[in-house]
Parts: structure tokens; sequence; C-alpha cells
């Protein structure tokens, strides 16, 4: 008598890199768990890495910023022929294009459970632009229709997310604090000689507040104050908010701040940080910067905004401030540039808030008991 065959949960999010960024390490869990796991995603540079975790990988290409009909259609329908050939048991979807089109193909083809990631609203939902108010309009609707199904569970990183999650929908959506960090792998190291080095870290988005922290840069500067200034990360030329790359070579050029590019050895990066600072106002889900810098046991500064403040306890393990004010960054930077024993307090109550809230394990396992909920009712 063969064993039967272990239950199927397929991933689709729109790229490789952010899939392996952010989730790659939730999907080994899962497949650890017991699971066959399957990414669909568009395959440009870490196919690899994915097959080498154990992962099967079925490459398909769907536009992050494309709105042409025509081919968001396609996108839907080959999307559906993947589903009805691989019948998963369970979809999990990621960021709000997959969490549309991935719930609607799943739907066509009959998969029986599926979880949508809501990783953050993002640039939709905080753009002014009449064409992002028109789509945004339609993004509400389209979560009404798809989302309050019995079999769809929708996931969320922050409780701003969830309350508007749940009146879109009009379902609650379960709240899992970010994609979780490896705390073995980050972790607090002395302090670096020399001057603080304050560092942003993540893509190079201007509604990351990247400009707002080279004007605090560039302000202190100015004062005398003698830390270095530090952008880690590239340009996102499918997101309309990217900087271009020569404005960040123009900045490094300038003195006012260094940009170090993409690294992939974050520990390192961090190790030789003094501060974390993200002032974002992109309507984030919980920053993996940010719960990677509290792991290591830095001090962070960043926006009173969704999503960032859910990592800092106020004057504990970090400063708030309000996004786009450069002023109030400058002052909140220079206070713990000057403050080595702010510094090292913040550090420490910085890790203790990862592990207690933020350590991958709890969230991976918060994940797979989604999973099973759904599974179970499945099987009922």
């Amino acid at each position: 008598m063969s064993a039967p065959r272990p239950k199927r949960v397929a991933f689709f999010v729109t790229v490789d890199w952010y899939f392996c960024h952010h989730y790659l390490a939730l999907a080994q869990a899962v497949r650890a768990a017991g699971y066959a796991v399957t990414v669909i995603t568009d395959v440009a540079e870490h196919g690899e890495a994915i097959r080498a975790a154990g992962l099967d990988l079925i490459p398909l290409t769907v536009s992050r910023k494309g709105m042409n009909p025509w081919h968001e259609v396609q996108g839907i329908l080959a999307l559906m022929r993947i589903l009805r050939k691989l019948k998963p048991d369970l979809l999990h979807n990621i960021a709000q294009k997959p969490v549309l089109y991935g719930t609607l193909a799943a739907r066509l083809a009959g998969v029986p459970a599926v979880v949508n990631g809501v990783a953050g609203m993002g640039y939709l939902f905080t753009s002014q632009a009449a064409r992002a108010r028109l789509v945004r309009a339609l993004v509400g609707r389209a979560y009404r229709a798809l989302l309050a199904a019995p079999n769809v569970r929708v996931l969320v990183q922050n409780p701003d997310d969830q309350e508007q999650v749940r009146r879109l929908t009009g379902v609650t959506p379960v709240l899992i604090p970010g994609s979780g960090v490896d705390m073995a792998r980050f972790i607090p190291q002395p302090p670096p000689p020399g001057p603080a080095v304050v560092v942003l870290a993540s893509r190079m988005l201007w509604d990351k507040g990247v400009g707002e922290f080279v004007g605090a840069a560039r302000l202190l500067k100015g004062q005398g104050n003698l830390a270095r200034f530090v952008l880690v990360g590239k340009p996102d030329p499918g997101n309309p908010a990217s900087v271009r790359e020569e404005q960040l070579r123009d900045w490094q050029q300038e003195g006012c701040i260094e940009w170090w590019g993409y690294r992939a050895d974050m520990p390192a990066v961090l190790a030789a940080t003094h501060i974390a600072c993200l002032p974002s106002y992109y309507r984030e889900g919980l920053p993996k910067f940010l719960i990677e810098a509290a792991a290591a046991g830095l001090p962070l500064v960043t926006t009173d905004a969704t999503g960032c403040r859910e990592a800092v306890e106020p004057a504990r393990n970090g400063l708030l401030v309000p996004p786009r004010d450069v002023p109030a960054l400058a002052q909140a930077l220079d206070r713990l540039i000057a403050d080595g024993e702010s510094r090292r307090r913040f550090g420490a109550r910085s890790r203790e808030i990862a592990e207690q809230r933020f350590d991958a394990t709890r969230i991976h396992a918060a994940t797979l008991a989604v999973y099973q909920e759904l599974l179970t009712r499945r099987r009922a």
C-alpha cells in the first residue's frame, strides 16, 4: 500500500527576489512540516536558490505595474491553467496583485483553500495621483468580492492594515507581525569603533523616506556632525516611486551620504551600524529591515506611520518622528548619535522585542496554524 501523497502548498508572488528575501524561510518551514511546496513566480536571478531549498518552481511572468487589460487577463488565465494542472491543496498569494489575481484564478481552478498575505498596502494606498485613486477604488471592490469567501484567509502584519482590510471586506484578517527574523543569524555585536554610522536599508524608493534621510544627513553634516549616513539597497524600476541611480550617485558625490548598493550580507551591514533608520511613509506591512535591526540589538529611528511604529516602543528601543519631517528626523538622529548610553539601552530592548514578537519560529508556526485550520475545515 503506497503512502498518501503529501499535501501541496503553492506560493504565488510576482518576482523571485521578493519571495527569496521575505518568504523563502517560511516556505522551507512549510516543507519541513511535511508539505510539498511549489513556488509560482517570475524567475530572474533566484531560481537556483529556490530549487536548492527543495522547492518546486514554476515560472510565470505577471507584470507588477502593468494595467493592459488583455495582458492582465492573460496572466490570470495562465495562472488558472497552472493551478488546474498542479492541483494544490492550498494557494498562498503574497502582495496585492497576486492576492487579487491568485484568489480569482484559484476560484476558477477549484483550489480548495487560499491564504492571502497582504504585506502592506504600499504605493497604491499612499499615492494621491488620480490613476492610483481610481485603481484603489477598483481594488477595494475586488477585495470585497474575493476575500470574504469561507475558504479564504487574509494575513496582515499590523493593526492598521487589519482594520482597513476589515472595512474593505467585512472579514477580520489574521494579524501576524511580519515575515519573521532568524534570531540565530542576526545577533547583537559590540558597537564598531569610530563615528556613529546611521543606516537606511531598503529598496531605494522616495516613499521609503530616502529623500528625507538625505535631507537630515545634509542638515546634520552642515552643523558639523561627524556621523556617517549610509544608504543600502538598489533602485526598483518596477515601482513608480523608485529613486534614479544617477540621483544616488549625485548624493554620494556631494558627500552627505554613502551609497553601498545592494548587500546580501545584512548581518555584516548591521554589525557595522550604530543606528537603524527608516523614515518611511510607504504604508508598510512591518519592514524587514526594522525587525532585523531589532534582532541585531540596534536602536531604531523611524516614522510614526503604519507598519513602522509596530517595531518601536518610543523612548525604550527607538524614536518615532512624523513622516516627511526632515528637521524632526535630524533632531532624533542627533540625539542618539550624541548618546551612546541610550543607544546601548535601546538596542538591548530591541533584541528583547525581536525575541518576543518577531522570531521566525513564532511567525512560521502562526502561519502553519492558519494552513491547518483551513485544511481541517476542508476535510470536515
